[in-house]
């Protein structure tokens, strides 16, 4: 057990001080009575305990009082946190044509949303060290977690994410990447990342992508473009180009920024890739210690007042003293 205010401990030394002087006796109380006849009765009569009892409780809610304003407390657990420096901010394309199950896994057809939400799991968890935020984006774009190093918080809002959440009929990627720059613009990190993952063209929203990578630039915010969408097998689907990436735009905004394109067309290489920024980002680790305390002053003072209240109650009844 630790004391928040120990300090507050040294009143306890008043206490036996405090006693001694309400102890020192004057002159001894005295009733007078016409004849020693009407205190016959009382020769048998023994001293009573009622002040002492009375004394004994007073003196033990002081103190009881005095270790609740020292705060006693119990450590529950203490908690290293590190940070790496690296603030993340993933923007995933939830547009209706992230529903396309080009990719396989294990011969099953696998969409390019279950992919993409798959990978990005395992990125999470392989960086505990980072504070990783994520926005999603269709035809608008969202705060879907903010910058965290809670990752199993992270992880269920990942978990959380469906096709349809938001408008999914077109896909504004300028206002992705300016969603997660916001996110990034006011942090103090050694190191500020975007990873953009789409499947599609820009088609909506107020920004236009190469406008706001310009802003990333001048923020020095790097964004990492990953390309989803297996072109052979859209071809083979009989679906329209729109339903892949326009890569000469995600080129170009890792070009501006100091970042690096891929090209996610199949699973292997999608998990690849992660592993790939994984490598390249990389920084020594700050680490940052946080003790979880149990609070124990409430047991203390309430126990204290009850006492208070008993030696009123006492004292006003069975142990009542004449005036």
């Amino acid at each position: 057990m630790t004391f928040g205010h120990p300090y507050f401990l040294l009143l306890g030394l008043l206490l036996p001080l405090l006693a001694w002087l309400k102890g020192r006796r004057g002159s001894p109380p005295a009733f007078l009575y016409s004849s020693v006849k009407l205190v016959a009765g009382l020769a048998q009569a023994r001293r009573s305990q009622a002040g002492n009892i009375l004394g004994a409780l007073r003196w033990l809610t002081l103190a009881l009082f005095i270790i609740a304003i020292a705060q006693p407390r119990l450590s529950k657990s203490t908690t290293e946190v590190k940070a790496s420096g690296i603030d993340i901010v993933v923007a995933l394309d939830l547009s209706g044509s992230m529903r396309t199950p080009d990719y396989q896994e294990y011969g099953q057809g696998v969409s390019r949303f279950d992919m993409a939400k798959s990978v990005l799991k395992k990125f999470v968890q392989e960086r505990p060290d980072d504070r990783i935020g994520l926005v999603v984006f269709a035809a608008q774009a969202f705060i879907a977690s903010p910058m965290t190093l809670d990752h199993d918080y992270l992880l269920d809002n990942i978990e959380r994410l469906e096709i349809g959440t938001i408008n999914s009929d077109a896909t504004a990627i300028g206002d992705g990447i300016t969603t997660a720059l916001n996110r990034l613009r006011d942090l103090k990190s050694k190191s500020k990342i975007i990873v953009l993952m789409t499947d599609g063209a820009n088609n909506s929203g107020k920004i236009d992508p190469i406008t706001a990578t310009e802003a990333a630039q001048a923020l020095g915010v790097k964004i990492y473009t990953i390309g989803l969408g297996n072109k052979e097998i859209v071809q083979r689907m009989g679906l329209p180009p729109g339903f892949l990436p326009d890569e000469d735009t995600l080129i170009k905004i890792a070009q501006m920024t100091g970042g690096q394109f891929y090209r996610g067309d199949n699973s292997e290489k999608l998990r690849t890739i992660y592993d790939e920024i994984d490598k390249m980002e990389k920084t020594e680790a700050v680490v940052n210690k946080y003790t979880q305390f149990k609070e124990l002053f409430p047991w203390f003072l309430t126990t204290g007042a009850g006492l208070l209240l008993l030696e009123i109650i006492l004292g006003q009844t069975i142990f009542r003293r004449l005036p």
